[in-house]
C-alpha cells in the first residue's frame, strides 16, 4: 500500500494518538485513580507513570507530543510525533509495549480494551493523516480562499475516500466485539461525516495555523488502540488513494443536529463491520487473499463466540425471570 502511494508521489504521513487506562491489576478493572481530564493536580501514580513512560520513548528515538490525564478514571493518552507511514506504525507497536512495561514496574496493569468500564468514555487512537510530496510539501494545504478548511482538492478526495470506505475498513480499525461498545456516546462518530469543531464527526479537520501549512492533516476518530497499526493505516491509506482516483465530492460539513442526513451509518457491532467487510473488493485487493480470508474466518468465530456468550448482562436481566 505504501508502494503505490510512493509510485503516485505521494509519502503518507501520521501522528497517532493512543487512549489506554491503568488498573490495578490484569484481573480486575480498579481504577488507580480519578482525575479528571488533563488533570495535572491530581496527587495520583498516573502522572509518574506517564513522565517514566514518556521518558523511555523519548530514549528510543520515538518522540513524544504530549502525554495527558484523558476524561476517564484511570485513563491516560500520548501522542506521538508524526512520521512515515510504517515508522508510525513501528512507533505505535513499541509505545504499547513500553507503556504495559512501564506500568509493570509501578506495579500496575496497562491496558487498550476500547471499553473496559460502563458508564465512562472508551479509549481510541486517533490517526492524523496527511499525503507529502517526494520534497516534504504538504499536498493537503490549500488558501482558505480555495476551502474553508485549508483542504486542497486532492485532500478532500481523500477525506471522501476515507468517509465511503470507512464502513468496509472498520473490522482493521475496530477489530474486537468490545471496540463497538465504545459508540455508546454522543461525541464519538455514528456516521460518515466530517467536520472542523465536531467531534461527533468521523473525520475532524483540526484549525489551521498560520504558516504551518505542514500540519494541515485529516484526524480519522473512529479507531481503537486494539487495532493492527500496519493494517489500520493501510486500508486508511488505500481509501483515501480510492477517494482520489475516483475523485470523490466531498460531502457537505456536519456541523450538528442529525448525522444521518450528512452520511452513511457506521457499523455497530463487529457482526455489522464483518459483513461490509466481507463484501469489500477494496480491503481484499488492500490485504491480500491470505490475510483478507484469515481475518474473515477468525472474526467470525469471535463474533459467533459473543453471540453464545452468557455475560453479568444475561444474568441481571433476565435470572430472575422475564
Amino acid at each position: 500500500a505504501f508502494r503505490k502511494a510512493d509510485e503516485k508521489g505521494y509519502a503518507m504521513n501520521v501522528g497517532p494518538k493512543l487512549e489506554y487506562f491503568y488498573f490495578t491489576d490484569s484481573v480486575h478493572p480498579t481504577p488507580i485513580d480519578h482525575a479528571g481530564y488533563l488533570d495535572l493536580a491530581s496527587s495520583d501514580l498516573s502522572h509518574d507513570l506517564r513522565y517514566a513512560t514518556t521518558r523511555a520513548l523519548e530514549a528510543m528515538s520515538i518522540p513524544v507530543q504530549y502525554s495527558f490525564h484523558a476524561a476517564g478514571p484511570s485513563q491516560n493518552g500520548v501522542e506521538l510525533r508524526y512520521s512515515e507511514a510504517v515508522s508510525c506504525a513501528d512507533s505505535i507497536m513499541t509505545a504499547r509495549l513500553v507503556i504495559r512495561h512501564i506500568a509493570t514496574l509501578h506495579g500496575v496493569f496497562a491496558t487498550f480494551m476500547p471499553k473496559p468500564l460502563q458508564g465512562v468514555p472508551g479509549s481510541a487512537m486517533f490517526l492524523y493523516e496527511s499525503l507529502l510530496d517526494h520534497k516534504g510539501e504538504n499536498l493537503f494545504w490549500a488558501p482558505k480562499s480555495s476551502h474553508p478548511a485549508h483542504l486542497s482538492v486532492l485532500a478532500q478526495h481523500y477525506v471522501a475516500g476515507l468517509l465511503k470506505y470507512a464502513p468496509e475498513f472498520m473490522l482493521i480499525t475496530n477489530p474486537t466485539v468490545n471496540s463497538y461498545k465504545r459508540f455508546d456516546r454522543e461525541s464519538i462518530p455514528s456516521h460518515t461525516t466530517w467536520g472542523r469543531n465536531n467531534r461527533a464527526a468521523l473525520v475532524r479537520i483540526p484549525a489551521h495555523k498560520p504558516g504551518k501549512h505542514i500540519a494541515t492533516r485529516a484526524e480519522l476518530l473512529n479507531p481503537d488502540p486494539c487495532a493492527n497499526p500496519y493494517l489500520a493505516l493501510a486500508a486508511t491509506l488505500m481509501a483515501g488513494l480510492k477517494g482520489i482516483e475516483e475523485e470523490l465530492e466531498l460531502p457537505a460539513e456536519y456541523e450538528g443536529g442529525d448525522p444521518a442526513e450528512y452520511g452513511e451509518a457506521l457499523p455497530t457491532t463487529l457482526g455489522e463491520a464483518l459483513v461490509r467487510f466481507k463484501g469489500s473488493k477494496l480491503m481484499r485487493e488492500t490485504l491480500g487473499d491470505h490475510v483478507f480470508t484469515y481475518l474473515c474466518e477468525r472474526k467470525e468465530e469471535e463474533w459467533r463466540e459473543s453471540c453464545i456468550a452468557v455475560t453479568d448482562w444475561d444474568r441481571m436481566k433476565y435470572y430472575a425471570g422475564v
